[in-house]
């Protein structure tokens, strides 16, 4: 079979296409004819060599094939597996269990896998296994998103944020969509009732709150996001610098710990699961929450699309595609 394979840390220009031997299921596990894949940040971090990826591979990467959000159909099961059989279609993450979606063929074990809503293409499903349950688990968090609450989402044009505008519009908030100029058009057309170009403005640095932010690109202080809050507000993040995940993750607890405000990083303790894809796919029925597509990329394009992914040019999501086209 064809895959993607990076044996070394470095750009994504490293990665080659090469044929390699099609994986055998274990007992729990599902062979997957891979149809669709999406890029997400944690593709090009584990190319780089993030401190996390590291940790299980010091020198070069433990997976050689990346990739980890998955859509497709089983091909054969492992003798234990229960919940699936061969021509099924699924959906489903491999992050946590290795990763090898960039790959004509892939095996996961069952957990990770539901069965992909009929009524969405293999390239639609494969957009929401990290990007829209990151936006759902991070809205129904601590405190679950209300109707009426002011809602700002920082980082709104890329894959998690353009699922959060609609979730959050899904729920009744009035949504404010933070992002470059040139996405902002989008983020009106999928819902949000505010734009703000972060090239122009400040947005923790204007006279208005927010009840929820949700920040995928977070690089402010901890008193900037206070200031950004109601007087119970809540901060969410999901990606900054280094800097300000320290003071998400360790600083903010013991500083907010008795304020009615709070300021925390998801963790994204509760993986991918069936029932926050249940949930999504619902939503998408009701034609409350679609993904966005910026480009479809065959495989052999995946360090193009990594390229494009990493300079901060996609709108929505980039899809690696086994058909060359939407199904």
């Amino acid at each position: 079979m064809k895959a993607i394979v990076g044996k070394r840390y470095g750009a994504p220009e490293s990665l080659q296409l090469k044929e390699v031997k099609k994986p055998t299921p274990k007992e729990n596990e599902v062979l997957i004819e891979v149809r669709a894949s999406s890029l997400n940040a944690a593709d090009f971090e584990r190319l780089r060599g993030s401190l996390v990826t590291r940790l299980t591979g010091p020198l070069r990467p433990k997976d050689k094939i990346p990739g980890t959000d998955v859509s497709g159909t089983v091909e054969a099961v492992g003798s234990s597996v229960t919940q699936f059989k061969p021509g099924d279609e699924i959906v489903g993450d491999l992050f946590y269990h290795g990763s090898g979606a960039f790959a004509e063929y892939v095996c996961a074990p069952e957990k990770v896998l539901t069965i992909k809503s009929s009524s969405m293409t293999f390239e639609e499903a494969a957009t929401y296994p990290q990007a829209a349950i990151i936006a759902l688990q991070s809205l129904r968090g601590e405190r679950e998103i209300q109707p009426g609450q002011k809602v700002l989402i920082n980082g709104a044009g890329g894959g998690m944020g353009t699922f959060a505008v609609q979730i959050a519009k899904s729920y009744g908030a009035e949504v404010t969509g933070v992002d470059s100029e040139k996405k902002l058009d989008m983020l009106h057309s999928i819902g949000a009732d505010h734009t703000i170009d972060y090239t122009q403005t400040d947005y923790t640095n204007t006279s208005q709150c927010y009840d929820i932010i949700i920040d995928t690109v977070a690089n402010r202080s901890l008193s900037d996001y206070k200031r950004a809050l109601t007087h119970d507000g809540l901060f969410v993040m999901v990606g900054g610098t280094r800097s300000a995940i320290f003071q998400a993750a360790i600083i903010a607890p013991i500083k907010t710990r008795n304020d009615s405000q709070k300021i925390g990083l998801n963790w994204w303790s509760k993986p991918y699961n069936k029932e926050d894809m249940d949930f999504l796919a619902m939503l998408y029925d009701e034609g409350k929450v679609k993904p966005v597509i910026d480009k479809l990329y065959p495989l052999s394009k995946v360090p193009e699309a990594l390229k494009y992914l990493e300079d901060g040019h996609v709108i929505g999501k980039a899809v690696i595609t086994m058909d060359g086209e939407f199904s």
